[in-house]
């Protein structure tokens, strides 16, 4: 019987201390089999020339693009009344995350546009009887992770091609907040985020799934540098920055 062992990164936002700690926990985990990377890779934080040249430096990482990568590929700022997620093109707070999303495409040149372009939309792998499917939010969208009962949807269209799966396992970014979700044989998980968390720990996180005989999810919340963080926004001050600010100190969206 197969095993395999995935380590996950997901929604790093430029956050580079956070990254370098998360990466070097996975190194020291043994039997790590697949590096996966669910996206959100860039935007918002301070350094993304650097997130791009660590990220490029790994070894056997899937990466997953997420709704701030496909900005970077769209060219949000272009267009006529750029919006994201659903605000109001008007929204002072919308209109700093544009431009936030034009500064970060200025830092990273055509080799960030190249490099989000390689990403993939999702990633599958079937092990035993078990299936497994990474991606940002949802293969269908990526700005909005499957409720359950999309996920039971999407089962019975995937047993159509895959019988002999018996399990489902569904793993997303997006949220910035922890998930844990099971019901009849889908299990739904999310480690919060990397970079940027939101459920009001400042700590960063990565994941480790094993699947084999049977399934283990474990998530991994780890201390960095939050100083480091905050100090290269007010020296590079890119938009939105103050904010940013305070989202990574209480680990919670401050829009104020």
């Amino acid at each position: 019987m197969s095993t395999k062992t995935f380590a996950i990164l997901t929604d790093i936002h430029s956050n580079i201390s956070a990254l370098e700690k998360g990466i070097s926990i996975i190194n020291e985990r043994e039997g790590v089999d697949q590096l996966i990377c669910l996206g959100d890779c860039f935007a918002l934080g301070p350094a993304p020339k650097e997130t791009l040249a660590t990220l490029k430096s790994l070894e056997n990482c899937v990466f997953i693009r997420g709704n701030h990568d496909r900005y970077l590929i769209e060219k949000l700022w272009e267009k006529e009344m750029p919006s994201l997620e659903g605000m109001d093109p008007y929204d002072p707070i919308n209109k700093a995350i544009v431009a936030n999303e034009e500064w970060t495409a200025e830092q990273l040149g055509k080799e960030g546009v190249d490099f989000a372009l390689d990403m993939h939309v999702a990633h599958r792998e079937v092990i035993n009887s078990i299936l497994i499917e990474f991606t940002h939010a949802w293969y269908q969208r990526d700005e909005e992770p499957p409720s359950m009962v999309e996920m039971k949807n999407w089962r019975s269209h995937v047993q159509n091609s895959h019988p002999e799966v018996e399990k489902f396992i569904f793993v997303h970014g997006h949220i910035h907040t922890p998930r844990f979700e099971e019901d009849e044989n889908i299990s739904i998980y999310c480690q919060g985020a990397t970079g940027l968390p939101f459920d009001e720990n400042p700590k960063g996180a990565v994941a480790f799934l094993t699947v084999g005989e049977t399934v283990n999810w474990e998530v991994v919340r780890y201390d960095y540098d939050v100083e480091a963080m905050i100090n290269l926004l007010e020296d590079r001050q890119p938009p939105f920055y103050s904010n940013l600010q305070n989202t990574v100190r209480y680990a919670a969206i401050k829009n104020d």
